[in-house]
This record gives structure tokens, sequence and C-alpha cells, in this order.
């Protein structure tokens, strides 16, 4: 994991311009943006077509594109990462949704059909609608479960980023876990 003051101060030469320090800033990230997406995609089934390679890539054109890097700090930073991560997830769940059906315009016979997949997929998605919920009702518990479900920061990498105590970051992600299990689980809110 790189020095935290070294990587804020990568973020700030970075956000002033310039291809030597944008490039500095993913040589020094890439190592621990891979090893959040490889975690994220642990849980996909076999043979998933978005790999832990190329969803970094999306997260870094998402975080640095054409625009100038904009981020304070390293807690800023992997927020932003934790969110475009869970974005390109969702749009890939959905994209593969549309193929199933019916976008791809190929009839298949019905014991070709593989029901594991769209367990995955609604899977993906009830989350992130939970995820949605929560925000409703509370946008910090929200924000936490972004961190630590999507870009797998720990309680005191959550903290930090939060400007939290460890101890209120672990009791709040128990309450967050409890909701989340009962909006999956449940089948959301009339569940």
């Amino acid at each position: 994991m790189p020095d935290p003051d070294e990587l804020t101060q990568l973020i700030r030469d970075a956000a002033g311009g310039g291809e030597d320090a944008a490039s500095a800033l993913f040589d020094k990230v890439y190592g621990e943006l891979h090893d959040l997406a490889a975690r994220r995609m642990v849980g996909e089934r076999a043979g998933h077509t978005l790999q832990a390679t190329a969803l970094v890539s999306e997260v870094w054109l998402r975080l640095a594109g054409n625009a100038p890097i904009a981020f304070e700090n390293r807690a800023h930073f992997f927020t932003a990462a934790a969110e475009a991560m869970r974005r390109i997830l969702i749009e890939h769940a959905r994209a593969r949704g549309r193929v199933k059906r019916g976008g791809d315009a190929r009839r298949v016979p019905l014991a070709g059909v593989d029901l594991a997949d769209e367990v995955d997929l609604s899977s993906v998605l009830a989350v992130d609608q939970a995820i949605e919920r929560l925000s409703e009702r509370d946008p910090r518990l929200a924000e936490l479960v972004r961190l630590r479900f999507y870009a797998g920061l720990g309680s005191e990498e959550t903290a930090a980023a939060l400007g939290l105590s460890a101890r209120t970051v672990r009791r709040e992600w128990a309450v967050a876990r409890a909701f989340l299990a009962r909006e999956v689980d449940g089948g959301g809110p009339e569940g």
C-alpha cells in the first residue's frame, strides 16, 4: 500500500496537471486498485467477461480521463474509485441483462440456459438497489457501504476516509449490513 502522505502529494501534483504526474499517480495506485478489483471479482461467476485488469483500466479512465485530476487526498481518491467501480459493475450487469432479454437476438433452447448467471445478475442489481434505498435513509451509511463493499477498505481506512472513529465505522457497518441483508433477502421495502 502506498504511503498515504506520498500518495496525497502525488494526487496534488496530478491535479496541477501534467501527464508525468498523472502517470506517476497511476503507477503508485495501480496495484492497490487491482487488488480491490480482484476482490470484487472473486464473487463473480466463472467466465465473467469483465476482468480485474479491465475494471482497473475503466476506473482509471473515469477518474483521470480527459479532465484534470481533482482529488483532495488519498481518501477522496479511493472514495471516487469505489463509486466508479460500483457504477461500472452495475452498468456491466445491466448490459448483460439487456443481452439476456433478447439484445443478442439469438434463440437458445431452455436446456442451454445457465440459471446461475441469472442469480448473479439479480444479486448484483439487488445489492445496488438496496444501497440506493439506504442512501435515501442515511447517506453516510451508504457511503460507508460503498467504501467497504466496492473499494474494499477496512475499518481503519474507511474511518479515515469519512473522518470517523474506527469504532463508529464498525458499529455503523453492522447496522448497514443488517439493513442490506433485510432489503436483499426480503425483496425490498415491501418484503
